[in-house]
């Protein structure tokens, strides 16, 4: 994995070029530990920078930036292109071939096919910046899924890119100015959806995309070489045929490839291992096709309610992995806090961001690459709302409005605590495996359902933190992003293929991606995820929904597959999110850290936020009579982030 970042501008710095490079290269070097290297265009004012991270072909023929054999291509490369021996094959003989990096096939992809036919062609996660000498055009492309980031923009005019805002604030005269209307979408969602930034003038490019650039103070052209909608457009069209038995079949060879491809490495390679569905059937396939152990990782908790290393262990011993967990303290977890303004440069609320760095750190000890079972909720429907989502609302439906009303004012006039007390109470007129402990919030959560008028709103009130975020933040207008796209694919047969349609197009990226490429990066690991090949998401979309969601649970095809590998009773059990009890933590041991963050003086510094609004959430949640985690870590970050990388406050 690699870092990196350039510009094409037209005035003369009062810095020489390549020290410019230098700068915004360094800024990037945990994504690049092992090797740098510049390139500048005097004619044209291109610059390129990069960082990287050795993973195929170890020696300096893998040093870029690296040139095409005509020289006309320049290429900066972060991510890998996992069929590259299948394209170089494909090229043929005659070509004197410098090395065995996928880099170098890339570039002779571009020489014979051109830039978008090559890139129908690569199997892989990558951002990339390509500098065409010839026709004097710099292209930006991002792989199909958004596994990989990059961000572009201009600072006084001048065009600049790369995969980490740290570096664009490299450039002379970048001006940290915050956009006050994407602060109130991260408030909703918890992290800023592309194409947004949380800085003015910058953007995010979309998962799937190539933006072409023929001069610096010229608009770019971005346009969509592959599309998770017509995918999934093309699926319906396109169903699996035969019988069930199959076409599990056929989504086992296609996720065995997938793997296998994801195995090819030059340093060392293991996989995390929460004992969950996705990751054991990614480790599984992994040690189907490995002579030797997998190395698997596991972060494990001493609370219950967050543990789920037993289970990983299980399916380690099983599977025969040379399995590593480590037991975290939560100091040790609560140290992580600290590193996070400058790990996510952007802010970005999701707390399993601080168990996902601590296994990146655990694996970084013993490999240079891990792979990873992300994507398996968003194809197959793993999220417990797909599943509820019609549940929840065909008890809902058949009450008038005003009733439904009515019922959530109730609701909502009784303190969660006393409702807990309610619970425990009666608890033992309920069978055992209906109990769930605290049920004061989610009855509370339940009434704020009550009063939607679809499961479109309903979907929109999973996906919210604050619910009208324009409230919250001063002045903000919110950008009618997700709201629109689940608005838009109402198209889709069903709600539950509408949310997974939009999870993989926004939380897929934006979050879930975002939170792991950061966070493995941060320790210099490169992170590979198998079931985000477009190969399986494009078999995974023509699968008929029986082959997702049945008997009021998601992935069945998926577990069939583990099934071959693991037995189903050490997989089945309640679904566990990958989180940290931030609520108690910051009742305890975070408190003075939070009080200090949510005073009046701290928001007041720059007033952008409601303070009245924040800081009755804050007395509330102390007082234990919400939990208002999410909602308070949301603003926590942030604060947090803006004191650590904005200098001088400007807000749009």
């Amino acid at each position: 994995m690699c870092g990196i970042a350039g510009f094409w501008q037209t005035k003369r710095q009062a810095e020489i070029p390549a020290e410019i490079l230098l700068r915004m290269g360094t800024a990037l070097k945990h994504r690049g530990p092992d090797d740098s290297g510049v390139f500048y265009d005097d004619s044209t004012g291109v610059g390129l920078v990069h960082r990287r991270l050795s993973i195929l072909d170890l020696s300096p023929a893998g040093h870029q930036p690296m040139t095409s054999h005509s020289g006309r291509y320049v290429i900066i490369f972060n991510g890998e292109v996992y069929n590259f021996e299948e394209i170089r094959s494909e090229l043929g003989p005659g070509h004197a071939w410098r090395g065995h990096s996928d880099t170098e096939v890339m570039l002779e992809a571009f020489e014979r096919w051109g830039v978008q036919a090559a890139v129908q062609r690569f199997v892989g996660m990558f951002a990339f910046a390509l500098w065409d000498r010839k026709e004097r055009k710099l292209y930006l492309v991002r792989d199909r899924l958004g596994i990989k980031p990059l961000y572009y923009g201009w600072v006084e005019g001048q065009f600049v890119f790369a995969s980490e805002l740290k570096a664009i604030r490299q450039y002379p005269g970048f001006q940290a100015q915050i956009d006050r209307n994407v602060l109130a979408l991260y408030m909703r969602h918890n992290c800023v959806p592309a194409p947004h930034c949380i800085y003015q003038g910058i953007s995010k490019l979309n998962a799937g995309c190539i933006l072409v650039l023929s001069g610096p103070q010229e608009q770019p052209v971005v346009t969509q070489y592959w599309s998770a909608t017509e995918v999934a457009k093309e699926g319906l069209r396109s169903p699996v045929d035969g019988s069930e038995a199959e076409i599990v079949e056929q989504l086992e060879r296609t996720l065995t490839e997938a793997v296998k491809l994801r195995m090819i490495s030059d340093v060392p390679l293991g996989a995390f291992l929460s004992g969950g569905i996705d990751s054991s059937a990614v480790v599984a396939l992994m040690q189907s096709q490995s002579t030797r152990p997998v190395k698997t990782f596991t972060i494990g908790f001493h609370e219950d309610a967050y543990n789920e290393a037993n289970h990983a262990k299980c399916v380690a011993l099983h599977l025969g992995t040379d399995h590593t967990e480590l037991y975290v303290t939560p100091q040790e977890a609560l140290n992580v806090v600290p590193l996070l303004p400058a790990m996510y440069d952007e802010p970005f609320a999701d707390v399993s961001q601080i168990p996902t760095y601590l296994v990146s750190k655990l694996a970084r000890q013993s490999v240079t690459v891990s792979l990873s079972g992300d994507g398996g909720d968003e194809l197959f429907a793993g999220y417990g709302r797909y599943f509820l989502m019609k549940r929840v609302w065909n008890s809902m439906r058949p009450f008038p409005k005003p009733v439904r009303h009515a019922v959530s004012r109730m609701i909502s006039s009784v303190p969660p605590k006393t409702i807990d007390k309610m619970y425990k109470l009666a608890s033992p007129l309920v069978p055992r495996k209906r109990r769930s402990f605290p049920t004061g919030d989610k009855a509370h959560k339940l009434a704020g359902l009550l009063g939607a008028e679809s499961q479109e709103r309903i979907y929109m009130h999973a996906l919210t933190h604050w619910d009208n975020p324009s409230a919250v933040v001063n002045g903000a207008v919110e950008p009618d992003t997700v709201r629109r796209f689940v608005h838009e694919a109402q198209w889709l047969p069903s709600m539950e293929e509408v949310m997974m349609l939009t999870d993989t197009v926004h939380y897929l990226p934006d979050d879930i991606l975002t939170k792991v490429d950061r966070a493995s990066m941060a320790v210099s690991l490169e992170a590979r995820v198998p079931i985000l090949d477009h190969r399986v998401v494009e078999f995974a979309w023509r699968l008929p929904m029986r082959f997702k969601i049945r008997d009021g649970k998601g992935k069945w095809a998926l577990r069939q597959v583990l099934y071959k590998y693991v037995p189903a009773a050490m997989i089945e059990r309640p679904k566990m999110g990958f989180g940290v009890p931030i609520d108690s933590w910051l009742r305890g041991e975070l408190r003075e850290w939070a009080e200090d963050l949510l005073s009046v003086e701290s928001l007041e510094r720059h007033g952008l936020f409601n303070i009245e609004a924040i800081r009755a959430k804050w007395q509330e949640h102390i007082s234990g009579g919400r939990n208002w985690q999410y909602l308070l870590w949301d603003v926590l970050v942030f604060q947090d982030w803006i004191a650590h990388n904005v200098g001088a406050l400007q807000v749009a």
